[in-house]
């Protein structure tokens, strides 16, 4: 078994993704934003997605900043290094409102949150953990090659001029 501390690391920042045969320890920060890990048990390689917003409208590019998009590439990622869909597993984090602006009427992390279950349930992938919506933010690690996630939740902090 691989140790976490000993893995390939990778920051996956917003609108991207990542897939490897390889295991690697992937990390991302979310507030809003979605992340969805998908693990195949049989092959034991896994991937994860970061998205911002929940639907990519039809213009411009489409852009794995966009939860319907970001899905549909990290689904196709995986099969592309050898996964069958039904041997798939996931797990979504984030969807936190952890704005108080006039931007948290949009609801956009309950959106986010929405388009992910509703298209792993479309999919057929069932979803073995999560941890969505509340008021702060997350910081996963993922270890791609046994599916594990850990989490830490980020307090909020002012600084006073």
């Amino acid at each position: 078994m691989v140790v976490m501390d000993e893995l390939n690391t990778h920051f996956l920042y917003p609108a991207a993704l990542f897939a490897s045969k390889l295991p690697h320890r992937v990390s991302t920060i979310l507030g809003s934003c979605v992340a969805v890990c998908l693990f195949d048990p049989v092959l034991k390689i896994g991937g994860i997605n970061h998205f911002m917003l929940p639907f990519w409208n039809g213009q411009g590019l489409a852009s794995p900043k966009y939860g319907n998009i970001a899905i549909e590439r990290l689904l196709e990622k995986m099969l592309t290094l050898g996964s069958q869909k039904k041997n798939l597993t996931a797990k979504v984090f984030g969807g936190g409102e952890v704005i108080e602006t006039n931007i948290s009427q949009f609801h956009i992390g309950e959106r986010n949150i929405q388009i992910a279950i509703e298209m792993l349930d479309e999919l057929r992938i069932p979803v073995v953990a999560k941890s969505l919506g509340g008021k702060l933010g997350r910081k996963i690690e993922y270890n791609t090659g046994t599916g594990e996630v850990k989490q830490k939740y980020i307090e909020r902090s002012i600084t006073l001029k």
